[in-house]
């Protein structure tokens, strides 16, 4: 019949889901810990788990040599063969037992905290084993308690964290509520729970599109980019490998049946779903949806810097509120995006007819004449030829303009005085 302790090791193992042998070493080591504390001695001291008996017999090895320098750890040939006979050799072992009744309240206490040390080691262990690998899939948890704004959550056996800065400011939580959060990191030297989840990273839209749309799961459309600003506005780049498949369409399904899921999900997150193109000026064009473009120039291809011209009216769409629009476009695009109204690039070309009409310019006055008419007449063929605005576009990257309410306010005072500007220049 198995001894009690080792039931006892066997459950405790089923429990903390280590394995027996793991705990056995943690006793093991225990005992030894004590054992040098007790004795305190130089003695090689060794420390064995009996399965059958549920002791743990504690023993000193000697090393056999011919001259004996250290008799802590070494003992001659000659006296080992006189208690182990002619079987004796040089360098063989020889284990002496030892006492551990004799170890004393103190020795126990202090064997009780390695075993919990090790316990808990080995558990983290095993956290970190089983979550390293899973970084990036989304899991179901369960609210648990608050700590300093940090929301600390049960995942399956284990504890996570959702920290305060991966929180999306329009989401609220109680305790034993459930939610859905990526998996974002596992930190194998924290002191509480190793586990790291978001609710705010774009990997948590992407995982939640691929739960909902098939053809994205089937691999039929392909999610190129996505970005956020938790609890406002998120832009979704897909493509399509099938030509028959619209990759926008069967993202957001019929009536909006499959991206309203997901907007529900996230707390009335706003969702602008584009399709992607390897064209540069059409993915910048569809990444700016909802707003309509008239005219998109590159540049600087170096820099990846691109000038978009929209009508007025359509200026406030395009930024978006407190610049948001264009940020998301810009960060998912990899673009930097600088955008202006008709009537701003109007100006600007007016302005610059009227500086090389003064001689501003080193040539001839008929060559700057000849070079701001043809600047003019750009200008003028880009806004009555509008662009193609059938797209909404794709992916991440860095850069954007800072471009906020105020600076709508000063597009528009721009344009109330241009009129004047003008017949000052004429004149």
């Amino acid at each position: 019949m198995q001894n009690p302790l080792m039931q006892t090791i066997e459950a405790l193992a089923k429990e903390k889901g280590i394995e027996a042998d793991t705990i056995i070493t943690a006793i093991e080591d225990a005992v030894l810990t004590a054992s040098r504390k007790y004795y305190k001695t130089s003695e090689n001291l060794k420390t064995r788990f009996n399965q059958e008996t549920g002791q743990v017999d504690l023993f000193a090895i000697k090393h056999i040599v011919q001259t004996v320098e250290n008799e802590a750890t070494e003992i001659s040939l000659k006296e080992a063969q006189e208690l182990y006979g002619e079987e004796a050799e040089v360098d063989m072992e020889i284990e002496f037992p030892k006492r551990t009744d004799v170890l004393g309240r103190i020795a126990a206490q202090t064997a009780k905290q390695v075993i919990f040390q090790k316990v808990r080691e080995a558990e983290r262990e095993n956290v970190y084993a089983e979550f390293s690998n899973r970084v990036g899939d989304v899991q179901n948890a369960v609210v648990k308690r608050f700590e300093n704004g940090d929301l600390v959550v049960e995942l399956g056996r284990n504890e996570a964290v959702l920290p305060r800065k991966e929180q999306s400011r329009a989401e609220s939580y109680t305790p034993g509520e459930r939610i859905r959060a990526v998996i974002k990191g596992v930190n194998r030297s924290a002191k509480g729970p190793q586990i790291i989840l978001s609710r705010t990273d774009p990997a948590l839209l992407i995982k939640l599109f691929e739960q909902e749309v098939p053809e994205i799961y089937d691999g039929t459309v392909m999610i190129r980019g996505a970005v956020r600003e938790a609890g406002d506005r998120a832009k979704v780049a897909v493509y399509s490998r099938e030509r028959d498949v619209d990759p926008v369409g069967a993202c957001v399904g019929m009536k909006g049946t499959r991206v309203q899921a997901i907007i529900r999900e996230l707390r009335g997150e706003k969702i602008d779903i584009v399709e992607w193109s390897d064209d540069a000026v059409l993915f910048v064009t569809n990444a700016l949806s909802p707003a309509k473009v008239q005219r998109v120039t590159i540049v600087d291809d170096a820099e990846r810097v691109m000038e978009v011209v929209v009508e007025d009216k359509q200026l406030s769409l395009a930024i978006g509120k407190k610049g948001q629009n264009v940020r998301l476009a810009a960060k998912l695009t990899g673009w930097r995006i600088d955008i202006k109204s008709e009537e701003e690039k109007r100006r600007e070309v007016e302005a610059q007819f009227g500086a090389l009409e003064l001689g501003d310019s080193d040539g001839s006055p008929a060559e700057a004449a000849a070079e701001a008419d043809g600047s003019l007449a750009e200008a003028s063929a880009g806004a009555e030829q509008p662009a193609e605005d059938d797209a909404q576009p794709v992916e991440a990257a860095t850069g954007s303009n800072e471009i906020d309410e105020s600076s709508e306010a000063a597009a528009a005072a721009t344009v109330d005085a241009s009129g004047e500007d003008v017949k000052a220049d004429q004149e």
